[in-house]
């Protein structure tokens, strides 16, 4: 079987397994993508999430030293929902982004990758083959632009012409020797509308993100958030779109070809005040086959918690209260505060005087204590 014929059946494989968009690319080093993980890092724009050593990240043989090729892939997800529920006055809910709806798309792919390993081991048992998504070394983004599946948008996400850039990325490493596809040229030009849109200024410029700025970055958090970001969070749990659904190219774009990835309503876009209470085993039944769930529920609670002040959601002081005076978590006591202290009814102030008194972590009190301030000087 000549090389050609190889690549053609792995390609009409894939449609058979459910795999959207597949492209080839070379192993070589990606130079240009070390020198701006290079200036990312001189410029502390990382997240810490990433693999830090760069070299793993650049050169393929550093991960298999006979590989000859990369197979890129990509799968649609949906950008809308039917039946979606409202956020409204009294019933406030959250949201998580779309790239979490439905099931863990690592999953997804790493089963579709598993597929494609095996029937290359039927058609060339002699070729070895690694496979990764999202948490492997190489970086995602940049393989696919190498291999033709899209370019690499301002927005810092890779814009296919069939889908945009609702699509989950994959890749494996191989032996096997075929032809490199040729890589899409760069089609965003002079529109800016993700850098401007950009609630934080995480867009740098074109292409360059810092990631500290970056909500889908800041909602992942275990931390207390600045307080410069909590109201431009909104009512995110999970994640940020912004970037994406104000990009042109993804305009008309909700593909649902995955049953995997249809979204449960009530599930990505929960009541607020409800989730403040699950426990743990409640939280995992509940979201735990989510990607948006990989953190845990401490920071989507903690979110949830901001979003009520965000709000000035005056049904959520009573839980507010609460969380305030039993929670053992600093975190959410400290943010429970904060949005006590944005709602500032009557009800919320005596919560915070009360916390006043009895509250023992002096990075809650300083919560406390900002927000009777800010109050007191409205």
């Amino acid at each position: 079987m000549t090389e050609a014929e190889l690549k053609e059946k792995i390609i009409a494989y894939s449609k058979e397994i459910g795999i959207d968009k597949i492209g080839f690319a070379s192993t070589d080093p990606f130079l240009t993508l070390k020198d701006r993980l290079i200036q990312q890092q001189r410029l502390h724009y990382h997240s810490g999430f990433e693999e830090p050593d760069i070299e793993k990240r650049v050169t393929p043989k550093r991960l298999l030293p006979e590989a000859k090729t990369i197979i890129a892939i990509a799968l649609a997800y949906p950008s809308h929902m039917q039946d979606e529920p409202k956020s409204k006055k009294g019933d406030r809910r959250g949201m998580f982004c779309r790239a979490s709806w439905g099931a863990d798309y690592h999953h997804v792919l790493r089963d579709r990758l598993r597929k494609l390993e095996a029937y290359i081991a039927e058609l060339a048992p002699e070729a070895r083959c690694q496979s990764m998504v999202d948490t492997g070394e190489l970086s995602d983004r940049a393989v696919a632009e190498r291999a033709g599946i899209g370019w690499s948008g301002k927005n810092c996400a890779i814009i296919t012409p069939e889908f945009g850039s609702y699509v989950y990325l994959g890749e494996m490493i191989t032996t096997l020797s075929l032809e490199p596809d040729q890589e899409i040229t760069d089609q965003c030009g002079t529109c800016n509308k993700c850098v401007d849109a950009c609630p934080t200024g995480a867009l740098v410029q074109g292409g360059q993100l810092d990631s500290n700025k970056c909500i889908a970055y800041l909602t992942l958090t275990k931390g207390s958030l600045p307080e410069r970001f909590r109201k431009k969070i909104g009512n995110r749990l999970y994640g940020c779109d912004t970037c994406q659904t104000v990009c042109p190219e993804n305009k008309g774009m909700d593909h649902h070809q995955h049953e995997e990835f249809e979204p449960d309503p009530e599930v990505v876009k929960p009541r607020l005040l409800p989730l403040l209470t699950l426990s743990n085993r409640e939280f995992k039944e509940r979201f735990g086959r989510m990607a948006g769930s990989w953190r845990g529920k401490k920071p989507i609670q903690r979110n949830a918690v901001l979003a009520l002040g965000t709000y000035k959601a005056k049904e959520g002081v009573e839980t507010l209260d609460h969380l305030l005076r039993k929670d053992p978590r600093p975190v959410i006591r400290g943010s429970a505060a904060w949005s006590l202290g944005q709602i500032a009814t009557e009800e919320a102030v005596d919560a915070l005087r009360t916390a006043e008194k009895s509250e023992k972590s002096e990075e809650v009190m300083e919560e406390v204590n900002r927000a009777l301030y800010d109050i007191a000087v409205k």
